[in-house]
């Protein structure tokens, strides 16, 4: 609101008129004295300007369609669900982490099947086969995805409006059995564990198994299953021992009396010596012998003195047998081993 106005004395002269052509168009109250082209230049901005903002709506809606894949050719992928729970419009469908496909339309079969309308692109469809596998995940963190695998890529290409069932997995649907596995896992434990379980069993026999080993007999005490087993083994041990020493002392005594300078070897040895002398002085008379049968052969007309001759070499002959046999029979009293002696005489 402006001031209030003081009052015009009474004898103050008129105000004058105002001039037209000092009227300000800009204030209110006055009147306006545009031309004809200026209020045409304004039309023809104002004009400007809405035709530019549509065509900045109109290439905004055309980016944004074609962000969206409405210019690009497709082909049609008819995914058959148990139920759609998770799935929107808009959802991708992606092939090794890539999306090659989108979630257009999403309707309810005539056998209370959800029917999930998928365009994919044709620059990305040749990577579904007829073989190809697609799958409805509903994770426990996160969103529902819809993947697809192929396991042959040299299989044929999958025909435009396919139909395939998709695999359903859906995590939150396990929780109940792991927790009701996980219960029965602690069930168990605590059965295990317990006073009366497998567990506690160990645990008391290993504690009686310690204690034996800490025990007077030790590892022998826990093997033999007793304290007396173990002093019966030990004693046995002991006597085993002595035995040992009592056999070392009887060897040392017999290696003493046959390998001794009064032993046994020594005096065979030199019994051997004098079998060999008597052997060669046996060799000795039984080649006197041969020449006295030569002679004998030769000499018919002596034979009286041959004979006389023959006896006097056969009882010399004999004496140096009995002599051996002797000997043979002093060996066989010294040495402890027996042996058959055969002498074959001519």
């Amino acid at each position: 609101m402006s001031p209030p106005q003081d009052p015009l004395p009474p004898n103050a002269p008129p105000a004058p008129a105002p001039d037209p052509d000092s009227v300000d168009p800009l204030r209110p109250g006055q009147a306006s004295a545009s031309s004809p082209a200026q209020v045409a230049s304004l039309e023809f901005k104002a004009r400007m300007l809405l035709l530019f903002m549509l065509l900045l709506v109109c290439g905004a809606a055309m980016y944004v369609l074609y962000a969206r894949g409405a210019f690009e050719t497709t082909q049609r992928l008819v995914l058959i669900s148990d139920d759609s729970e998770g799935v929107v419009v808009g959802m991708d469908l992606t092939f090794s982490g890539f999306p090659i496909g989108r979630v257009r339309r999403i309707e309810l079969a005539e056998d209370g099947k959800a029917r999930i309308l998928v365009d994919v692109a044709s620059k990305d469809a040749h990577w579904l086969r007829t073989t190809s596998v697609f799958t409805l995940v509903r994770g426990i963190v996160g969103g529902t995805n819809i993947r697809a695998y192929t396991g042959l890529l040299k299989d044929p290409p999958l025909p435009d409006g396919a139909v395939r069932t998709v695999l359903q997995g859906d995590a939150s649907a396990e929780v109940p059995k792991v927790i009701a596995a996980a219960k029965d896992l602690i069930e168990n434990l605590n059965t295990l564990t317990g006073s009366t379980g497998a567990v506690g069993a160990s645990m008391a026999n290993l504690q009686t198994l310690t204690e034996r080993l800490n025990g007077p007999g030790g590892a022998l005490t826990v093997m033999l299953g007793s304290e007396a087993e173990a002093n019966k083994l030990l004693a046995t041990l002991d006597r085993t021992n002595a035995l040992l020493t009592k056999l070392d002392a009887i060897a040392a005594k017999t290696d003493t009396q046959v390998f001794g300078a009064n032993g046994v070897m020594p005096e065979t040895r030199a019994t051997i010596v004098q079998l060999n002398t008597m052997l060669g002085e046996a060799r000795t008379s039984l080649k006197k012998v041969d020449a006295l049968l030569q002679d004998a052969q030769a000499v018919t007309s002596n034979a009286k003195e041959a004979t006389a001759d023959l006896g006097a070499l056969r009882a010399d002959v004999e004496a140096s047998l009995r002599k051996v046999d002797s000997l043979v029979n002093e060996i066989n009293r010294k040495w402890p081993f027996a042996r058959d002696a055969e002498m074959k005489l001519p």
